[in-house]
């Protein structure tokens, strides 16, 4: 029994979460994720006494595999820590992008939606719980860039200048502003300026050796436009550090 219980709550979890991802956490009812999820509304009840709760449980799951993740595209590799550093951003326009498949196929990060663009307006006025568990999590998305631009400080590849700090909250606003225009414009223009943007901050052409723009993002529909989103490099050729 014990065995069985983690796995049904984690399956609910991650079914509802696939749902919240793409209608918000107001336009899913319960019906909805019992209905996703397969099981009757006590197996709900049993592991979440509202859906509030269940709000609550969901961020803190998916906020511990984002970082996770994070980690894993941070963790110290042989490359500079500035190439570490684009490798996140590079990535994010295809955490904003949906996945096509059943709706329990929410998988660890990668290609899902960032509940904390999806969902910080909308919960922030209704549940201060909920709300508190996105703060948290955004401070810690950005205490984890601010060690890596320690790193990048120290070993040469972003200016000395840097203020990790104040260089990783900035660029983390940044970019939560470029996945809200994202969502008004329909396409991936603002993640293109904000990429330009975070190259230009972190040194762009004067940064040390070893040090080059972020790669080409892969090429995927906007989850709302259901139109690919530019190519990183398309028109004007993207800088080249020396």
């Amino acid at each position: 029994m014990t065995t069985e219980q983690p796995s049904t709550r984690t399956h609910i979890l991650r079914c509802g979460e696939r749902l919240i991802a793409t209608k918000g956490f107001v336009g899913v009812g319960l019906a909805e994720i019992l209905a996703a999820a397969g099981v009757p509304k006590g197996s709900f009840y049993h592991y979440f006494s509202s859906k509030e709760r269940f709000g609550e449980a969901l961020l803190a799951s998916y906020m511990e595999r984002y970082l996770a993740h994070l980690e894993q595209m941070l963790v110290p590799d042989g490359q500079p820590a500035r190439v570490r550093l684009m490798r996140y951003w590079a990535y994010w326009n295809v955490s904003q992008c949906g996945v096509d498949g059943p709706a329990c196929d929410a998988g660890t990060g990668e290609g899902s939606k960032c509940l904390v663009v999806k969902l910080s307006a909308e919960v922030a006025d209704m549940s201060d719980t909920m709300r508190i568990a996105l703060r948290d999590g955004a401070t810690q998305i950005v205490a984890r860039l601010a060690r890596c631009l320690r790193e990048a400080v120290q070993d040469g590849s972003v200016p000395q200048a840097t203020d990790p700090e104040a260089m990783a909250l900035t660029l983390y606003e940044m970019w939560l502003g470029a996945s809200l225009l994202a969502k008004l414009r329909r396409d991936g223009s603002s993640f293109e300026h904000a990429l330009r943007a975070t190259d230009a901050l972190l040194g762009g052409a004067d940064a040390g050796p070893g040090a080059p723009l972020a790669p080409v993002r892969p090429k995927v529909a906007h989850a709302q436009g259901g139109r690919a989103a530019p190519r990183a490099g398309k028109g004007k050729a993207l800088r080249q550090p020396a």
